[in-house]
């Protein structure tokens, strides 16, 4: 089922808790954010190691936060950056609509549609258990799918040009989501998800 609701009303059926706040920046303003993201932050490529494997990704991520936090995902660990001011604006932005707080961002560039995120769970030890995790997306426009683990029920959100989601909740107990690859895309995307630390 794909939304496009105008409100922050939940879009899971059970088990955890999803907003969507659509173009909460919008206009040149987007666009200067989108442009100053792609010049100022310190994009790295990305790795894994899956069955054995390295993989580098042709998606770039960033890491920033409070200290420099580490975590392991996708079999490699991570070390974070302390805060730069361009992406402490946009948390501060953030904060502002979901009244939550958050030390750290993890922020991943797509070039393309071909470049996307498998099904996951943000559950990491290190992440708060049942906080709130804010996405919010710049450029390309990109379908954001969750499933729920037991039933295989799946929602789907158009994330676009300034748009905010937020899940929290059970959500990261009970739901998988991705960024599915696509031909159709052919611009690049900034997604930042604002954690909190546990």
């Amino acid at each position: 089922m794909l939304f496009q609701e105008t409100e922050q009303q939940n879009l899971l059926p059970q088990d955890g808790i999803v907003h969507y706040w659509p173009g909460i920046i919008t206009g040149p303003e987007a666009d200067d954010y989108f442009q100053r993201l792609m010049n100022e932050v310190h994009w790295r490529a990305d790795e894994a190691r899956m069955y054995g494997k390295h993989f580098i990704t042709r998606r770039q991520f960033a890491w920033y936060a409070d200290c420099t936090y580490e975590y392991v995902y996708s079999g490699v660990a991570r070390k974070a950056m302390l805060w730069i001011p361009l992406v402490t604006e946009l948390k501060q932005r953030v904060e502002g609509v979901t009244g939550q707080s958050y030390q750290s961002c993890l922020l991943n560039l797509y070039p393309d549609g071909d470049s996307g995120m498998s099904w996951h769970q943000d559950d990491e030890p290190e992440l708060r258990k049942n906080g709130s995790i804010a996405s919010l997306s710049f450029g390309a426009q990109r379908k954001f799918s969750l499933k729920h683990i037991s039933t295989g029920e799946k929602r789907d959100v158009l994330l676009d040009h300034g748009d905010l989601l937020e899940m929290g909740g059970e959500t990261q107990s009970h739901w998988r989501h991705c960024v599915p690859k696509t031909k159709r895309v052919t611009e690049p995307r900034i997604n930042l998800t604002f954690r909190q630390m546990a």
